[in-house]
C-alpha cells in the first residue's frame, strides 16, 4: 500500500455546500473517482445519483442526516437514514441534538444515537456520529459522547459538520472544526471498535497527516485535490 493510497482512503470527499447543484455533484464525484478516495459525503437527495456516478469504483457513498444543525426528531432522523440506505448509501453521518447534549440530557442523546446506529446497521451500513465540537467543546461532554457511542456500538465519532458557525463579537460567523486536542481526546475515550473522523478545517497535506497521527481513520474534506496532489509530489511511489 503506497502512502498516497493510504491517505486517499482516509478522505470522505464532502459535497455538502447548500449552493451545490447536480452539475457540481457530477464534477465532485469525478474528483472522488480520479483520486480513489474512501467515500463521497452527499446530501440526501443526491444519494441515488452519486451511487450511479460511482458505479464500478471503490468509492463508497455516504449521506448526512439531520444536517447540519441536528434539530430533527429521532423518528425523522431514523426515517432519513433508512431512506438514504435504501437509496444506496452505505455510510451515514448523523448530527446529534446539540441542544440536548449541551443541557446534559444524556438519556435522550443515548436513545437518539442508539436509534440511528441500530437503523443504519440493519441495512449493513456504518454510522458516524457528529458531535459539532465548535458548540460542544467541553472535554467532559465530549468524553460522555464518546462513551455513549462506544456503549451503543456506533462505528465512528466525528468532530464536526463543517457548518458549525459561531457568531463572534463583531457579528461575523466563523468556525474551527477539528482540532488535534479534541481528536486525541476522542480517540482516548472511544472504545477500540470505534473509529475517529476529523471534519472541518483540514485543508493541507500536513493537516491531513496530523489528524492521522492523532488517531483518525477518516477525514472529511473539500480540499481533496490540493492535499493529494501535494502527496503525489512529496511521496511519489513510496
Amino acid at each position: 500500500m503506497t502512502k498516497i493510497y493510504e491517505l486517499a482512503k482516509m478522505i470522505d470527499h464532502s459535497i455538502l455546500h447548500p449552493k451545490m447543484t447536480d452539475a457540481d455533484l457530477i464534477r465532485e464525484c469525478g474528483i472522488a473517482k480520479k483520486y480513489d478516495v474512501a467515500s463521497v459525503c452527499v446530501k440526501p437527495y443526491m444519494v441515488k445519483q452519486a451511487k450511479e456516478l460511482l458505479k464500478g469504483t471503490d468509492v463508497f457513498v455516504g449521506c448526512v442526516i439531520g444536517f447540519p444543525a441536528g434539530n430533527s426528531t429521532i423518528a425523522v432522523k431514523v426515517f432519513e437514514a433508512e431512506t438514504a440506505c435504501q437509496d444506496g448509501a452505505v455510510e451515514i453521518d448523523m448530527v446529534i441534538n446539540i441542544g440536548k447534549a449541551l443541557q446534559g440530557d444524556w438519556l435522550y442523546i443515548g436513545e437518539e444515537i442508539k436509534a440511528l446506529t441500530d437503523a443504519t446497521h440493519r441495512f449493513g451500513a456504518i454510522v458516524k456520529v457528529i458531535f459539532e465540537t465548535d458548540y460542544i467543546s467541553n472535554n467532559t461532554d465530549i468524553i460522555k459522547l464518546c462513551e455513549i457511542c462506544t456503549e451503543v456500538g456506533s462505528d465512528y465519532v466525528k468532530t464536526s459538520s463543517g457548518f458549525g458557525f459561531v457568531k463572534g463579537a463583531d457579528g461575523k460567523y466563523d468556525y474551527t472544526g477539528a482540532t488535534i486536542p479534541h481528536l486525541k481526546l476522542m480517540r482516548l475515550y472511544s472504545g477500540p471498535a470505534v473509529k475517529v473522523k476529523a471534519a472541518g478545517g483540514v485543508r493541507t497535506l500536513d493537516q491531513l497527516i496530523a489528524v492521522k497521527e492523532a488517531g483518525c481513520s477518516r477525514c472529511g474534506a473539500t480540499a481533496t485535490i490540493t492535499m493529494l496532489e501535494e502527496a503525489i509530489l512529496r511521496f511519489g511511489n513510496e
